[in-house]
């Protein structure tokens, strides 16, 4: 019986956390590993290999083009390689460059131009963006979303919202100048907003008014037990309108669209800031192991909801990807700036030196974020 219950446990760990973590992650790596492959493919770069995960190979093919597509067995990412990698990290091989005849030139990455590589490194993030659009239109358009009218129904006693003269009946109708058509839209900017000042325009009456409300920070134990520190004017809705669901047409959905993507980078870029300057928690950020139990989590929720993080996700490997640190795609594209202005590339020895202090970096963080993760069970 024991076996069989630790069985059952294993059964519903794998199917609760593990499939939803790969279902949204491999997604959101192979579409930013397309985008290289695409955009390489039309400069006449020759693609060695396109593999989801690291390290052994698991299983694989090669296409008419003599790319080896593959699935490797560390499902913590991918990678692109190209003709003249020394390896995944898309560091050149010196040696192997040297030695190459004039047909390999041709259709090495690293004969290129400096523009058609800076292209190439550009797309995977690019594509994360372009993914995000695609799944959050596909969901304004069928899914849709909550809509209820950001009207103010009670405003809490010693509140921020009391503080900045909120009455009920207020409808809320922009904050800092971006419109507010929903409830949930004022519930969004508010909670990753905590201490901050807004500039909050209300409809009392007919009359527009503008008030200044700095939302308090307050911990928030969701429906699952995760605990997050989160901005609160201390208003409830309206009950006297009911919540309906709207759906959109295709231009109105990629539009709500490309402004969810810009909403996560301006807040991503927001907290980023709120960290150096003390303002926020950097206990917040969250690793592999946060994924995998928020996919669990948001996988009770339907497909829907599924889609929905990987869509964010994609935002944020695509922005994370773009930050100008050696061995990430946007140290790449430092790296090509900076050869662009002297006419010449760094030195072997400069770009081997960034890529260890890259290397680093991104060990650190992922060190710091899996501690977070770590912690963040621990008292859950």
């Amino acid at each position: 019986m024991e076996i069989l219950a630790s069985m059952g446990g294993t059964a519903s760990w794998l199917l609760g956390y593990v499939i939803p973590f790969l279902f949204v992650l491999t997604i959101v790596v192979f579409f930013h590993e397309l985008g290289h492959f695409w955009v390489a493919r039309r400069a006449g770069v020759k693609v060695v290999a396109f593999s989801l995960g690291f390290g052994p190979e698991l299983f694989g093919f090669n296409d008419r083009h003599g790319t080896r597509w593959k699935v490797s067995a560390i499902p913590l990412g991918g990678y692109v390689k190209f003709l003249g990698d020394d390896n995944a990290a898309s560091t050149p091989d010196r040696a192997n460059l040297e030695q190459m005849s004039e047909a390999d030139r041709r259709v090495s990455f690293f004969h290129k131009s400096v523009g058609a590589r800076a292209a190439i490194v550009a797309a995977g993030p690019i594509a994360n963006f372009i993914l995000a659009i695609v799944i959050f239109s596909v969901l304004f358009m069928t899914v849709g979303r909550p809509v209820m009218t950001p009207q103010v129904d009670t405003v809490q006693e010693g509140s921020a919202a009391e503080r900045a003269g909120f009455q009920p009946q207020d409808i809320i109708l922009s904050i800092d100048g971006t419109p507010i058509e929903t409830f949930g839209d004022m519930q969004r900017i508010v909670s990753a907003s905590a201490e901050q000042p807004l500039r909050i325009v209300v409809d009392r009456g007919g009359e527009h008014v503008n008030l200044t409300a700095t939302p308090d920070r307050r911990e928030i134990t969701d429906s699952f037990g995760n605990v997050h520190r989160l901005g609160v004017l201390g208003i409830s809705r309206a009950t006297g309108g009911a919540v309906k669901t709207e759906t959109y047409g295709p231009v109105k959905a990629v539009s709500m669209a490309t402004h969810e993507v810009w909403f996560i980078v301006d807040r991503t870029f927001s907290y980023l800031g709120g960290v150096v300057t003390g303002r926020e928690s950097a206990d917040q950020l969250g690793g592999p192991i946060r994924i995998a139990q928020v996919s669990g989590q948001v996988a009770t929720f339907g497909i829907a909801a599924l889609l929905q993080l990987a869509a964010v996700l994609s935002v944020s490997i695509g922005l994370l990807n773009l930050f100008p640190v050696p061995l990430l795609d946007g140290g790449h594209l430092l790296f090509y700036a900076i050869e662009a202005l002297r006419g010449r590339p760094l030195s072997d020895r400069a770009q081997e030196v960034g890529f260890r202090i890259g290397l680093a970096l991104v060990l650190m963080l992922m060190l710091f974020a899996t501690w977070n993760d770590i912690l963040n069970i621990s008292k859950s």
